[in-house]
């Protein structure tokens, strides 16, 4: 964890440690390929790229499953800074809400997209590649309920980082209490 200074002079602006940093701008940079992936892979008028969208999409999220679960290892083993002085015990405790939601959403959508996709009878390309076996065996109709679950999930989290997004840039520019600082650049600053 670091500290930056907040040019207006008033207490400085408590950092996440570089390695929080990577492994957050990593998770936000591989929903930012997946979601769109996902919905282009169902959609109309993608047919001659729809195999090539399912790789990439199955294999990131084999990747992702991996980097979250570091994430949530890193942040028990080294901690998070303190909240800005200027954040009520509600925006405290909200906070505190929705990054966990957001590990939730996370885990459930990785998870379920493995599931659904092993459970289903389809490999994961990039599993295979490295010779990891499936964890489960296939399910049948379940993996296609599974499947549900896994697309209201990525609903849930598209919103739900809406809402985060919105919040920071409020801090940032609305109240003018540097929010980015914490968590930006990724390395350096």
């Amino acid at each position: 964890m670091d500290a930056a200074s907040d040019p207006k002079g008033s207490a400085p602006v408590e950092r996440y440690g570089v390695v929080a940093r990577l492994f957050h701008w990593v998770v936000v940079l591989m929903v930012a390929i997946m979601l769109p992936v996902g919905i282009a892979m169902t959609s109309y008028g993608f047919e001659e790229i729809r195999d090539e969208l399912f790789i990439l999409h199955k294999g990131t999220g084999a990747v992702l499953l991996v980097v979250v679960l570091a994430r949530l290892v890193w942040r028990v083993v080294a901690g998070a800074p303190d909240p800005p002085p200027h954040w009520s015990q509600l925006q405290r405790r909200l906070v505190a809400l929705t990054h966990g939601t957001l590990y939730i959403l996370l885990l459930t959508m990785t998870v379920t997209g493995y599931v659904r996709t092993v459970g289903g009878g389809f490999p994961i390309e990039l599993l295979e590649a490295l010779g990891i076996p499936p964890l489960i065996p296939e399910i049948g109709d379940t993996a296609e309920t599974v499947a549900v679950v896994h697309k209201f999930t990525a609903y849930a989290l598209t919103g739900l980082v809406g809402v985060h997004v919105a919040r920071v840039f409020h801090d940032q520019w609305v109240e003018k209490k540097e929010a980015l600082k914490r968590m930006w650049p990724p390395i350096g600053g």
